[in-house]
């Protein structure tokens, strides 16, 4: 099978992605179960030819070197990134499908904090969680809501480009590695001398980016990007992992100062199998969260976030699971699957109940949505 036939019954099947291997049928993630293809196990020589073909030679090169190797494929009003690797000796892929059609805010569901927080003109957003929990689509759909919104230059640098933006209010400029630069630490010091007013990097993977990342920040610019942590917290402490210990509380001191907001998400099977709903922890950089970041006390955020729903429009993972189940969105069972902290959320539910009880589900609606 050539990948173009893949990637339409892919498309077909409206699946977030595919996995193909030698040994099975390709396999297709159809909201969040993996199906496989009424097919053939695939062989060593059709998975080189499905690889070879999205190569360009920059592509091949990085693949025979490394070993693995990120493609950009666009096919009929969809992108698609692709991961070419080797697994046990053979070549192997992996698909996530794209949809050119960036979603807005509204249509994701998203809480309306979110417009507040793209409306800063400097500091440090990050969208943070597990590896296809949505953070490409969020990120997507906040550069799109400031593009709408803001007459400024976005620039970004991505590997690969995953979305691809249409100027609006704003003017954008996307890089992606492989294809318009050699690599992301050649890219990132051109990105200051573009002027940009908003900066996006895909990814922050090394020192190296989170170094700039806080750099440009703290030179006025808004930058965008995301960080493979499930929370506020724990997102903290991976930027800290990057350096010295002795180095951590000048850190600590950039990142209060910067910080803008983090936004941890997990994807969720809907209650009608449908469907996978999004749920949101959401930190603002309010004057006690800085100053928590300032003194290195991370375990007082998760309380601060918990208490700061009405005024800075702040929550927690678990009061964004009970917002979903309150509604019928998810299930109990899942939710309790996905918490961080599935005791707490035990708690909030069972207050749940009670206020239910007394007529007063209103006062506990902690994702104001």
């Amino acid at each position: 099978m050539e990948i173009d036939e893949l990637l339409t019954i892919m498309i077909e099947k409206d699946a977030s992605d595919l996995q193909i291997k030698v040994g099975r049928p390709p396999l297709y993630r159809i909201h969040g179960a993996m199906t496989p293809l009424d097919a053939h196990p695939m062989t060593d020589e059709e998975m080189e030819g499905l690889a070879f073909s999205m190569m360009n030679q920059m592509q091949l090169e990085k693949f025979n070197s490394r070993r693995w190797t990120d493609v950009g494929y666009g096919l009929k009003q969809n992108r698609f990134r692709i991961n070419i690797f080797h697994n046990r000796g053979t070549i192997a892929i992996s698909v996530r499908k794209i949809s050119l059609k960036i979603p807005t805010i509204d249509e994701l569901g998203l809480p309306e904090a979110l417009k507040e927080i793209v409306k800063f003109s400097t500091g440090l957003i990050l969208v943070t969680g597990p590896t296809g929990s949505g953070k490409s689509t969020t990120l997507a759909t906040l550069i799109n809501e400031i593009n709408e919104t803001r007459a400024c230059h976005i620039a970004t640098v991505e590997d690969p480009v995953e979305y691809a933006f249409s100027d609006k209010k704003a003017t954008i400029s996307q890089r992606e590695v492989g294809a318009d630069v050699v690599s992301m630490d050649d890219a990132l010091p051109s990105l200051l001398r573009q002027d940009p007013d908003v900066i996006l990097v895909g990814e922050m993977r090394d020192r190296e980016t989170v170094e700039f990342v806080l750099k440009a920040a703290e030179a006025g610019h808004l930058l965008l990007s995301t960080l493979h942590t499930s929370s506020s917290a724990a997102t903290i402490d991976r930027i800290l992992s990057y350096f010295p210990r002795d180095s951590h509380h000048q850190i600590q001191i950039e990142l209060a100062m910067t910080i803008r907001a983090t936004i941890s998400q997990r994807l969720i099977k809907t209650a009608d199998g449908k469907g996978r709903a999004a749920a949101l922890e959401i930190m603002v950089g309010s004057p006690t969260i800085r100053k928590a970041i300032e003194k290195g006390e991370f375990s007082s955020i998760y309380k601060t976030i918990s208490e700061s729903v009405h005024f800075y429009k702040m929550q927690t993972l678990e009061q964004a699971l009970v917002s979903l189940i309150a509604y019928n969105v998810i299930t109990t069972d899942d939710a309790i699957a996905n918490a961080n902290n599935p005791d707490v959320l035990r708690a909030l539910l069972h207050e749940l109940g009670l206020k239910k009880k007394e007529g007063e589900k209103e006062e506990i609606l902690i994702s104001e949505e």
